[in-house]
């Protein structure tokens, strides 16, 4: 099934965590950052058991320094 990962199309299994997208994205740390769904927050409580639906649009904002 496809999801769209910050406007990136991925292919991924059916039965996919956020979770397990985030490392099979590679990405380098889960601290930090957020995730929606179809623009809905998903709380990091719930990241390993969430699962992605085919077409599903997935934001990954990730904090940064400044002011």
């Amino acid at each position: 099934m496809e999801v769209l990962v910050n406007n990136k199309l991925y292919a991924v299994q059916p039965e996919t965590t956020v979770a397990a997208l985030l490392q099979f994205i590679q990405l380098p740390s889960a601290k930090g950052i957020a995730i929606a769904i179809n623009n809905q927050v998903i709380p990091k409580t719930h990241w390993e058991q969430q699962l992605l639906q085919s077409q599903d649009k997935v934001m990954i904002i990730r904090a940064t320094q400044g002011g």
